[in-house]
């Protein structure tokens, strides 16, 4: 199957907060995301919503026709907001309250007892769950162990070493893949894919299933419109190595 793209739409919630408006329109811009061919789309609300509010969940939830996708840190007022909407996935990422971004996976195995009891609260409501993790078999191990229907790759380390050597780079990435499959657990990815180092990774990690991309795929529709680099980007998903 192709892999799929969910936008992450942060950046443009930043940018409507910025001047305490609507503009632009995080929920229009939704809509239109998915016209231009997203698969899906990503929010990442954190506690001092300094991008995507919690009062926007709903409204999305309502207005998505692709998948639904929510990202963040299972606090308990996180918790009873994501059951509250009931998303396709939501997306557990372990990080700070005041992290600027997503930089590392879960400890599946130290937080074992913790991410058990989590999981079970949201697939009890119906919600497919995602643990983002570093490519590492005993915490990939791990996940399949605390109840999670996937995991999502943190990929930073990978674009931060794509022009050095992206051989290198991708190798823990494929074999982790690999282990994934042996053991029944999807695959998703994410964190500082870009045009330039996305169809490498898409074209060579097995059994990859989606991809969530916001920062650079914002900043290129700056220059581009959102509606070509839509297209540049479904392209370099799913053009031949």
């Amino acid at each position: 199957m192709p892999v799929r793209l969910s936008v992450n739409l942060n950046k443009v919630a930043l940018i409507r907060n910025a001047r305490g408006s609507n503009h632009p329109d995080l929920i229009q811009f939704a809509k239109d995301c998915e016209e231009y061919g997203a698969q899906g789309i990503t929010v990442h609300p954190r506690p001092d919503e300094r991008h995507v509010r919690f009062a926007d969940l709903p409204l999305l939830k309502e207005a998505v026709t692709t998948e639904f996708n929510i990202e963040g840190n299972p606090t308990p007022h996180f918790i009873k907001e994501v059951l509250a909407v009931k998303p396709d996935q939501v997306t557990l990422v372990p990080d700070a309250p005041d992290a600027l971004t997503s930089d590392a996976g879960w400890d599946t195995i130290k937080d074992k007892i913790f991410l058990t009891e989590v999981i079970s609260q949201f697939k009890t409501a119906g919600i497919r769950v995602s643990l983002f993790i570093d490519p590492d078999n005993k915490l990939i191990s791990g996940a399949k162990e605390v109840g999670a229907d996937r995991i999502e790759f943190y990929t930073g380390p990978y674009a931060d070493n794509y022009f050095d050597d992206r051989e290198k780079a991708l190798k823990p990435f494929v074999s982790a893949a690999k282990y994934c499959h042996s053991i029944g657990i999807g695959i998703n990815a994410g964190h500082d894919l870009n045009l330039d180092n996305l169809n490498y990774f898409c074209g060579h990690v097995p059994y990859l299933q989606e991809v969530s991309i916001g920062h650079a795929l914002i900043s290129d529709a700056l220059y581009y419109g959102i509606s070509n680099v839509l297209a540049m980007y479904l392209y370099q998903i799913n053009k031949t190595i």
